[in-house]
């Protein structure tokens, strides 16, 4: 493609111009613009996240730590339950009144969130006896209060759905700004766990409170058994997905209590916490791209341009950032968290790693969803649970935390082949091997002048010198990888210019 794309340029009586502001002209440039908005948005409630995860437990013992990590794992895989792509399906579809089908998916979201709220009541105090923690119930319960009152956050889904992307992220700023201010100062007075807790439900009733005033529409219950009919038919595989990520996540946590106790429980959601941080550009990518990818669902060429480079985009944070927490997760343990999390050392490299391998293809069910099928979803996940089954379960069983970074690898690989199936099946020139390799080209170096410095330099590590390691290694990386992504780094600067760009092929 050697100029702009003219599928891009919106035609007012294209069914795209009915889905979104009808003075957005240049989706593509739109879009990159809008990304930009949630990536400032992101990172900072990202970075405010990881800060918090690390300033919370420098006040908690690791015990504690891994006792609001079973709370939360509780809430939020039982949540996959829950959320049933309500909120994707109102984004896809396309009714005539707007105003009536915001309020059909409305009142489904929080029939939902009520029936789920009263689920958790119920299975707390099974999950107390499971896991010998009476305090479970007291934390799980208050904690959940923050589910129905996220439902008034459906608010936000109307400019998104327009390509509002400012006041869409500035709605859901709200919660995660609220709560780490609440979790923090509740962490540092003293609160223990309970700082979590609270911070958790504070910062989901300021945000539902902002929603409700600034929604367009009218918040009203409308219920329409066609609408019900419609939203079955593609929410239906994803909660068979929630059910099978629930049996998954459980049974890995059932299993490393058993195994490895609750301080083994609290050193893998450290671990997951962390690492969690490379997937934040994926979440950029996918919240961005998705109402604009439903808007041109029906042009298979111009969904592959969008699919490969915001994948390339991702790895260029993802895989960099996994092998950096590979690299360097004992010295993250010595000059941060101390002694007392050294058994989590090993998990951050494995999960680090992990992650970042796990960029490649990412976002491959926004696509599928975008389409109106979600079937492949499910598919990925019961190959999801073969693997649990066959080799997580035991390899826990046996080896304990370590079994259970062995398992998210086999999952991760898994999981790649499948995506690599489906996406083959949408767009026939891709090329899973061929994404990987390219994005690893710029990493490897840097990573290799680290670890060959490390076995001819020995010694006592110290700060400076892991500082002095990680900024050689930052600097290797950025700058290869503006070598070999340059074409596409210039594009998007581009796109955020008034200026004309002559676009690079995808």
């Amino acid at each position: 493609m050697s100029g702009p794309n003219p599928d891009l340029a919106l035609d007012p009586e294209s069914p795209v111009s009915s889905r979104i502001d009808p003075a957005i002209t240049d989706v593509r440039r739109h879009t990159a613009r809008g990304t930009m908005i949630t990536a400032g948005f992101t990172v900072v409630f990202a970075a405010l996240g990881l800060v918090q995860r690390l300033v919370v437990a420098a006040f908690l013992t690791q015990s504690e730590f891994g006792l609001w990590a079973v709370i939360l794992t509780i809430i939020v895989t039982l949540g996959w339950l829950k959320h049933l792509g309500i909120g994707d399906k109102f984004i896809q579809q396309d009714e005539p009144d707007q105003v009536a089908a915001f309020q059909k998916a409305f009142t489904l979201e929080l029939a939902i969130s009520v029936a789920f709220f009263a689920l958790l009541a119920l299975v707390l105090p099974l999950y107390a006896l499971a896991y010998g923690e009476s305090e479970v119930i007291a934390g799980g319960l208050v904690a959940s209060l923050a589910v129905p009152l996220t439902a008034f956050e459906a608010a936000a889904w109307i400019p998104y759905r327009r390509l509002d992307y400012l006041r869409h992220r500035v709605l859901i700023a709200i919660n995660p700004f609220v709560t780490f201010l609440a979790t923090v100062g509740l962490a540092i007075a003293g609160a223990g766990y309970w700082c979590f807790v609270i911070g958790a439900v504070v910062g989901a009733a300021t945000s539902a409170i902002a929603c409700i005033v600034t929604c367009p529409y009218p918040l009203r219950l409308r219920f329409d058994r066609g609408t019900l009919g419609d939203y079955v038919e593609f929410s239906l595989p994803l909660f068979g997905t929630g059910v099978i990520g629930l049996v998954i996540v459980q049974g890995s946590l059932l299993a490393s209590n058993a195994s490895a106790g609750l301080a083994g429980i609290g050193a893998i959601g450290l671990a997951v916490g962390i690492a969690a941080f490379a997937d934040r550009v994926d979440a950029i990518v996918s919240q961005t791209l998705y109402p604009a990818v439903c808007a041109v669902a029906d042009r298979t060429a111009l969904m592959y341009e969008v699919f490969l480079k915001s994948n390339r985009l991702a790895l260029m944070w993802g895989l960099p950032f996994g092998v950096a927490l590979a690299l360097f997760a004992d010295d993250l343990i010595t000059f941060l968290f101390g002694a007392s999390w050294a058994s989590a050392g090993g998990l951050i490299a494995a999960i680090g790693l992990t992650a970042g391998v796990g960029q490649v293809a990412f976002n491959w069910g926004l696509f599928v969803r975008a389409r109106g099928n979600t079937r492949p979803l499910f598919v990925g996940a019961l190959a999801d649970l073969v693997v649990f089954l066959v080799v997580s379960l035991p390899a826990i069983l046996l080896l304990g935390t370590t079994g259970w970074a062995l398992g998210v690898a086999a999952a991760m690989v898994v999981s790649l082949g499948v995506r690599w199936y489906y996406l083959r099946r949408l767009f026939a020139q891709f090329n899973l091997l061929a994404q990987l390799t390219r994005a690893a080209a710029p990493v490897l170096p840097g990573a290799a002048l680290v670890l060959l410095t490390r076995a001819g330099i020995p010694g006592d590590r110290t700060l400076a010198r892991a500082a002095a390691e990680l900024a050689a290694y930052l600097t290797i990386t950025a700058v290869l990888t503006l070598v070999f992504e340059r074409a596409l780094v210039r594009e998007v600067v581009g796109y955020l210019q008034r200026r004309g760009l002559r676009l690079t092929p995808a």
